[in-house]
């Protein structure tokens, strides 16, 4: 490995690391947990506070379904700069600084129409940073397999995503609320930002972490014409998407809480919280399971998401926050192994382009089924979820297609990064 100094006695040696593959993912977790603080915090209320503001269902729920497309449809533009080495720590230092800025903010607004910018602005951030983030990451992880590096890191992640929530929370039971809370933030914001740039003084390149073997000079051949995506990077895309197409915000299910009485408003954000713990714990448990056994570990992913709206959106507070759990279960899936899967789909020279058309594949489905899911909502609670364990279940048959060619990238099995696949 590249973290060796050493060639292995083939090609010439390689520069040493200036910090093991696994100390540079976990400052960058670190990181990540600072920042999660920052906007989990925020998201953990944004539908009952836009709410509160004079939103309806449905507009908090295409208001959360629009900022996570804008969080992941632009990282189609994002992530083809991220595929130059030179940008990416200049786009993970922009979207974290776009973030940090966006949410304070929220805590001195009483308009509906400039929060919803500011949520939509901080999503804009998730995007401008994650290509560049998950390729850097997807780099330091070839020295120790993708799904633990994917899982380590989301797993950190997710202690400021626990965080963040209850900062909020306490804030919001003290005060009365919100704005308090929001402000809090900015702290963990700017401590997030200070270690950030240490890090990029650190270790300038992280593609150090590649093995000489498969770190490229260029994206693009001797012909000129870019490496293509593998058929089954495609495919993995559909399934991915047919599954987000038929999973609701938290927004949404916040909402409903709240409107109907179910839960205080202070208490959303401790149960956000709780849904990020078991995030964690499943990011860690697929991921350590993606290294062993490849994609099939993802067919958990359609059956949690089906089972969301029959408890998320009842009547009784048991099965609703049951059902908050559950989608933080399969949020800590598709947030961590789905990552890890499309490192080992796409073409080394690539990733950020990969991560960048995957993630613009199910953002804009899920931008789709937030607003088909808001509709309904406010229609039949029974129809949104016959409508979505349909979806899941369409999901399910691309996933068998998919599945049999695509072990994962820790079994040294994965299709050839430069070769289509049959």
């Amino acid at each position: 490995m590249r973290t060796s100094g050493s060639s292995g006695g083939a090609g010439p040696a390689a520069p040493a690391a200036p910090m093991t593959a696994i100390r540079f993912i976990l400052v960058f977790g670190i990181v990540s947990a600072l920042m999660d603080m920052v906007y989990e915090g925020a998201r953990s209320v944004s539908g009952p506070y836009l709410g509160a503001l004079g939103a309806s269902a449905l507009l908090v729920s295409v208001v959360t379904g629009a900022g996570e497309a804008v969080a992941l449809v632009l990282r189609l533009v994002f992530g083809r700069l991220a595929d130059k080495p030179g940008q990416r720590w200049v786009l993970a230092i922009s979207g974290y600084a776009l973030t940090a800025f966006s949410v304070p903010l929220l805590g001195i607004t009483d308009a509906l129409w400039i929060a919803c910018v500011l949520v939509l602005a901080e999503r804009l951030g998730k995007a401008v940073r994650s290509p560049a983030k998950d390729t850097m990451l997807a780099e330091a992880g070839s020295a120790l397999g993708q799904g633990k590096a994917f899982a380590l890191h989301e797993a950190l992640d997710q202690a400021g995503a626990l965080a963040g929530p209850l900062l909020v929370g306490v804030a919001l039971a003290l005060s009365g609320s919100y704005g308090p809370g929001f402000l809090l933030l900015a702290v963990p914001g700017l401590a997030a930002m200070l270690i950030l740039f240490w890090l990029k003084r650190k270790v300038p390149d992280p593609a150090v972490y590649e093995p000489a073997a498969v770190q490229p000079a260029t994206a693009t051949p001797v012909s000129g014409t870019a490496v293509p995506m593998p058929r089954q990077f495609w495919l993995y895309a559909a399934f991915s998407s047919l599954t987000m197409f038929g999973y609701a915000t938290f927004g949404l299910l916040s909402f409903h809480l709240v409107a109907t009485g179910l839960l205080p408003p202070a208490l959303v954000p401790v149960l956000y919280a709780a849904a990020m713990g078991v995030d964690a714990v499943a990011a860690l448990v697929s991921g350590w399971l993606f290294d062993r056994v490849g994609l099939k570990v993802l067919v958990v992913l359609p059956v949690l998401a089906a089972a969301v709206p029959w408890l998320g959106f009842s009547n009784n507070t048991a099965l609703a926050v049951t059902g908050a759990l559950v989608w933080g279960a399969a949020m800590g899936v598709q947030e961590s192994t789905m990552r890890a899967g499309v490192a080992g789909l796409a073409p080394p020279a690539r990733r950020g382009s990969a991560y960048g058309m995957f993630t613009a594949c199910y953002g804009l489905a899920w931008l789709a089924g937030s607003f088909l899911i808001g509709l309904l909502y406010e229609q039949s609670v029974l129809a949104l979820a016959v409508t979505v364990t349909i979806v899941q279940a369409a999901a399910l048959v691309v996933f068998a297609v998919v599945r049999p060619h695509a072990p994962g990238a820790g079994s040294g099995n994965m299709p050839s990064s430069g070769s289509r696949t049959n």
